[in-house]
């Protein structure tokens, strides 16, 4: 059966003058308009993303949407009904609508806004909501510590950055573990730092930020290593330009190279980091 709001491999049942039809199962069949039927084949099986068109008529793409039912993203407002609602731009020809009754504070065209995506259970319709809390789960979180996760940033607080990891949890990143400002609706990858008995979730965008320092060590000697034994990288090296060149936070540097300088495997300089030269060996002793 087809779900809606989801990427679907459904069958083709005919072929007609406005495109294929797909068997949709209990929904019927589900029309693929001509202009998304891959040219040059006739296809048993299409993968497609299933929604409702302006008619309330099920219908079929290969587009993909920049957000499926289930998911959160960071969506641009096209236009603002105020009888309606907001329409955001989600990456297909019909724009999606943030009813009214989701919406969580006013929003004007050409700002971005974090929202759900989801099924509307009264109307069957792919809606937006705004109301993210709703959405979130609030059973105790089952992450590791250190386990790599994906993060939508929603915004600041005096601690740090809120995310929504996985699309299901929230968590936050401080402002001590960052080299660097984040954005509201950026998308990074974290490590969960803690679980509290609270069930809120503590996040690192380096394994640094829960004091596993080896990695980036490895990290750091294979780049030194590439780059012929010198990196243009200090402690008074931009932020920005450390993690352009290592991916990872100045904390994280200045805690990894002091690691590799007190075990005497880099020499830190004016002009940057560099590998330290090999101990000679010295010669046997003459018997």
């Amino acid at each position: 059966m087809a779900i809606i709001g989801r990427r679907n491999r459904l069958p083709v049942v005919r072929e007609a003058t406005p495109g294929f039809y797909l068997d949709g199962g209990t929904h019927g069949e589900i029309l693929l308009p001509g202009r998304y039927v891959p040219r040059g084949s006739a296809p048993a099986v299409v993968d497609v993303f299933v929604y409702r068109d302006s008619e309330d008529r099920l219908v079929a793409t290969t587009e993909t949407p920049l957000a499926m039912v289930g998911e959160f993203a960071s969506l641009k407002v096209i236009s603002v009904n105020p009888r309606v609602g907001v329409f955001l731009d989600w990456g297909l020809s019909k724009d999606l609508l943030l009813p009214l009754r989701e919406l969580k504070a006013p929003v004007r065209p050409g700002e971005h806004c974090i929202v759900r995506v989801a099924l509307d259970a009264r109307t069957d319709r792919i809606i937006a909501s705004a109301r993210l809390n709703r959405w979130l789960n609030l059973q105790p979180a089952k992450y590791t510590e250190g386990q790599r996760v994906r993060c939508l940033i929603t915004g600041d607080s005096p601690l740090g950055y809120n995310a929504i990891i996985e699309d299901a949890h929230r968590g936050l990143l401080y402002h001590s573990d960052l080299g660097a400002p984040l954005a509201t609706g950026q998308r990074v990858e974290a490590y969960v730092r803690s679980v509290r008995p609270d069930g809120k979730i503590d996040l690192a965008l380096d394994r640094a930020g829960f004091h596993r320092i080896a990695p980036l060590t490895d990290q750091i000697l294979s780049k030194l290593t590439a780059a012929g034994g010198h990196l243009a990288l200090h402690d008074n090296s931009a932020p920005a330009e450390i993690r352009s060149v290592l991916g990872i936070s100045k904390k994280a540097f200045k805690q990894a190279i002091g690691s590799l300088y007190k075990e005497r495997r880099i020499l830190i300089q004016p002009t940057g980091i560099r590998l330290a030269p090999a101990a000679p060996v010295a010669p046997p002793r003459k018997k």
